[in-house]
């Protein structure tokens, strides 16, 4: 058996093992923009801040779900921290 096909029938191992339930509920970062309201880069602020986990495949990320539900009621809070206002002193 060729490396080739032990990593074809390996990874159809995989799929039968997890029957493809797995694989369907990721979202992309359009759809988590979408859900969360907000611009691709404040995703990308998220996932560089660590706030929201994910995998990459070539250029594309992917989240669960389960933790973009759990930034919904935090996203006011985490995307304003960064835009510290007043922080600019008057000059006389």
């Amino acid at each position: 058996m060729s490396q080739m096909d032990a990593l074809v029938e390996k990874i159809a191992a995989l799929h039968r093992k997890g029957d493809g339930r797995r694989l369907g509920k990721w979202l992309t970062g359009e759809e988590v923009c979408g859900q969360l309201r907000i611009s691709p880069r404040t995703l990308q602020k998220l996932r560089d801040r660590g706030f929201i986990g994910y995998s990459q495949i070539g250029y594309k990320y992917y989240y669960k779900p389960e933790d973009v539900k759990r930034l919904i009621p935090l996203v006011g809070t985490i995307c304003t921290a960064g835009k510290r206002t007043g922080n600019h002193q008057k000059q006389q």
